[in-house]
C-alpha cells in the first residue's frame, strides 16, 4: 500500500499488481472474525456464491480452504483478464444476499447501503514462479493444521487438499506428523 499525500494528511493508495491471466494468492476476512464461524456454517451459500461467479466470469480454482473465520485461495485467470476484484466483490455480494439474518451494521455502512458482513478488501499476492505457487498451495492447504482446527489438512472438509490428493499432488498424510508452520501465505510473501 502506498501513502499518498493530501493536504497534510497521508490516504492509503491500494494498488493490485495486475497479471492477466495470471495466478494470484488470496486473503479474504468476515468484518468480525472473533467467534465467527459464519463461513463454515453457511459453507454452502459460499460455494453457491463461487459458483455463479466462475459461470459468468471462469477462473481455475488451484486451491481453496475455508475456515470458519477467513478464507484463502489461489486462482488462475484467464489469458488476458486481470479482473480479480470483480469477482471477489461479485462473490461477497451473492454470499450476502443469500444470509437471512441481518447484521449489526455502522452508520457508514448503512449510509453506503453495505452489508456488514465482509471486511471491504482483500489481500493479495500475484504468484511470482513455480516455487511461489507451490510455497503458496502448500499453505493454503496447511491454514487448518496452522489454525489449531484439525491436526491434519486430510481432516479438514473445506479445502482442496482432498482433491489434490485424488490427483496424486500430496499423499495422504502430508503435514501432518507434528509439522508447526509453513514459510509461505501473508508472512512468506
Amino acid at each position: 500500500m502506498l501513502r499518498i499525500p493530501f493536504g497534510g494528511a497521508y490516504l492509503p493508495d491500494y494498488r493490485r499488481f495486475r497479471v492477466p491471466g495470471g495466478s494470484a494468492f488470496f486473503t479474504v476476512n468476515p468484518l468480525q472474525r472473533r467467534d465467527n464461524a459464519l463461513l463454515t456454517q453457511r459453507i454452502d451459500l459460499l460455494r453457491e456464491a463461487v459458483r455463479r461467479v466462475r459461470r459468468d466470469r471462469p477462473f481455475v480454482i488451484d486451491a481453496f480452504v475455508v475456515l470458519p473465520d477467513h478464507l484463502h485461495a489461489i486462482w488462475t485467470l484467464p489469458l488476458g483478464d486481470d479482473d480479480t476484484s470483480t469477482r471477489w466483490r461479485l462473490i461477497k455480494t451473492f454470499f450476502v444476499r443469500s444470509l437471512a439474518r441481518p447484521e449489526w451494521r455502522s452508520a457508514v455502512r448503512l449510509r453506503r447501503g453495505e452489508r456488514g458482513t465482509w471486511q471491504r478488501r482483500f489481500w493479495e499476492h500475484a504468484i511470482l514462479d513455480d516455487a511461489d505457487y507451490a510455497a503458496h498451495v502448500d499453505y493454503v492447504h496447511f491454514n487448518p493444521v496452522k489454525h489449531g482446527v484439525v491436526a491434519s489438512p486430510a481432516d479438514w472438509p473445506y479445502s482442496t487438499f482432498r482433491v489434490c490428493v485424488e490427483r496424486g499432488l500430496y499423499p495422504q498424510a502430508w503435514a501432518g506428523d507434528g509439522v508447526r508452520d509453513l514459510p509461505a501465505g501473508e508472512a512468506g510473501s
